[in-house]
């Protein structure tokens, strides 16, 4: 038989290495690329495998420049990036400058009506690591079968939306706003604690 060890003694001696659990992160962390930001989200960045709105003053006010970051990163790893009826056309020199590797950038052409049935299938097929749509209409039914299917496809999903469905409650795990004027991020739900008070100020616009 052993000796009992007293672990009480052991770690009040300072025996035995504690770690430092305020600075564990969760498995399969997926960071913004942006640290002001990362350091207000519970998860430490993006919620992963899971639905993220973002709630724009008017399309193309700063939704690139916030996700730039992370998709560079995502492609750089041979992760598939699929953008779903974006509202403007790519400009593949300014994604080439952001980082992104344009080998795994994908574009989907699709009308209104077919637009979240196609994102929803590029989630759902595992192939993805992150799905980008411009939903112009989404109700609670069409925004949670995208968040059961970022679930099932183990990718990041974006939903980029009005300012206005801000107030319609919503099932994604985050939702940050981004304004143009100042240019900044507001993060208005996050899953797993409380909003953070105060806005954080974007460095630019994409």
């Amino acid at each position: 038989m052993g000796a009992v060890v007293d672990l009480d003694r052991l770690l009040d001696q300072r025996q035995v290495w504690r770690g430092r659990q305020a600075q564990a992160r969760p498995q399969g962390l997926q960071p913004t690329g942006h640290a002001a930001l990362d350091e207000r989200l519970p998860d430490g960045g993006w919620p992963a495998a899971a639905l993220t709105e973002l709630l724009l003053a008017s399309p193309g006010c700063g939704e690139l420049h916030l996700l730039w970051p992370s998709l560079a990163r995502l492609s750089a790893e041979g992760g598939r990036v699929v953008l779903v009826a974006p509202p403007f056309v790519p400009y593949a020199p300014a994604w080439q400058a952001a980082g992104v590797d344009l080998r795994w950038l994908v574009q989907v052409d699709a009308q209104q009506a077919d637009a979240l049935w196609a994102a929803e299938q590029c989630l759902r097929s595992g192939s993805c690591a992150a799905v980008l749509c411009w939903p112009e209409r989404a109700d609670d039914r069409a925004l949670r079968r995208l968040q059961v299917a970022a679930e099932t496809g183990q990718a990041l999903a974006f939903a980029c939306r009005p300012q206005q469905a801000a107030h319609n409650p919503s099932p994604a795990a985050l939702r940050v706003a981004i304004d143009a004027r100042p240019a900044q991020w507001r993060v208005l739900k996050c899953r797993g604690g409380l909003p953070p008070a105060g806005a954080i100020p974007s460095p630019g616009r994409g």
